[in-house]
């Protein structure tokens, strides 16, 4: 148990110094880190979103008081993200993991290949397109919910690709990213105790695991900031997108026999 506290809390505070400073990748690091070692889905993804209750309270509040919060896209985010990721909760505890997982794998094989892309492109300097923030945030709640991460990579990375400003982007995305989380581990909640979600008495399993995960995450929530002095924002897109797309790559020597699981 100790050991899982420890694998976890390193693996919590490295993808929460990476969050912090990208407004991505805590949820996809930590889900795909869990998938790895043969947990299902939606015991990953209900995880990863109690530890992100708290991981992202704290990295909120850090962006709220360095004013990076542009709160018109913060009210134009948060209600659609709630509505995809309640929607992608109901999705992934209404069916068997084994039978998901290969999805969920791609997904995050997917994103991964979306990061290293990203970080070869140049942000363009115009204005957000604002009818596209909708979309993003239902798209990017689903999917988070779905896949155990993804808020961060489908809507930062969007709405940067769209122009939007880095500061007010990723302060307004992780700080509604709350919202969604809390939203997100509800709809878990209720489907366990509805009878929804058969297999959720085994997230006991798992408890050494989220706590590891709130810990590291929390602790390097205030500290996520030097990174940026000390990594360019391409050489961290780089770095995370190869770790998932090579995690992501474990899982499928998985399923297909050729890697032990668990």
């Amino acid at each position: 148990m100790m050991e899982d506290f420890l694998l976890f809390l390193m693996v919590g505070f490295m993808a929460q110094m990476v969050d912090g400073a990208l407004g991505m990748a805590y949820g996809v690091i930590s889900s795909t880190v869990l998938l790895a070692f043969g947990v299902s889905p939606a015991h990953a993804s209900a995880s990863v979103h109690a530890a992100e209750m708290f991981t992202t309270a704290a990295s909120g509040s850090a962006h709220l008081y360095h004013r990076n919060i542009d709160w018109k896209l913060f009210w134009r985010l948060a209600p659609f993200g709630i509505l995809g990721g309640c929607a992608g909760a109901y999705v992934l505890t209404s069916f068997d993991g084994g039978f998901i997982k290969p999805y969920v794998t791609a997904y995050l094989f997917l994103v991964g290949m979306w990061l290293l892309f990203r970080s070869f492109r140049k942000i363009p300097s115009k204005s957000i397109n604002h009818s596209i923030v909708a979309p993003l945030g239902a798209a990017g709640g689903f999917l988070d919910a779905a896949g155990g991460g993804g808020w961060g990579p489908i809507v930062t990375t969007g709405l940067l690709g769209a122009g939007g400003a880095p500061r007010y982007v990723i302060g307004s995305v992780n700080a509604a990213e709350f919202l969604i989380t809390t939203a997100v581990s509800i709809s878990f909640l209720i489907a366990m105790l509805t009878g929804h979600w058969e297999e959720a008495g085994e997230l006991t399993d798992h408890l050494w695991a989220v706590l590891g995960l709130i810990a590291g995450g929390v602790f390097a929530a205030p500290l996520a900031g030097f990174m940026v002095r000390w990594l360019r924002e391409k050489i961290l897109l780089r770095l995370v997108g190869t770790l998932i797309v090579l995690l992501a790559g474990w899982q499928t020597l998985q399923l297909v026999g050729i890697a032990p699981a668990g």
